[in-house]
């Protein structure tokens, strides 16, 4: 019985690991994406001819 409460906290431990390294990520990307946004619109206002 001790050994499956001992099992089951590692498990919950693992996916809170897990669970907060997943939203570092995710709002790593989003800056990613952000910032490519805003050279492909530097690119696009360079290229305007008017």
């Amino acid at each position: 019985m001790m050994l499956m409460k001992r099992i089951a906290a590692l498990l919950a431990f693992a996916g809170l690991v897990l669970g907060v390294t997943a939203c570092n990520t995710v709002a790593g990307a989003g800056a990613d994406v952000k910032a490519a946004g805003g050279a492909v619109e530097k690119a696009a206002d360079k290229a305007k001819t008017y």
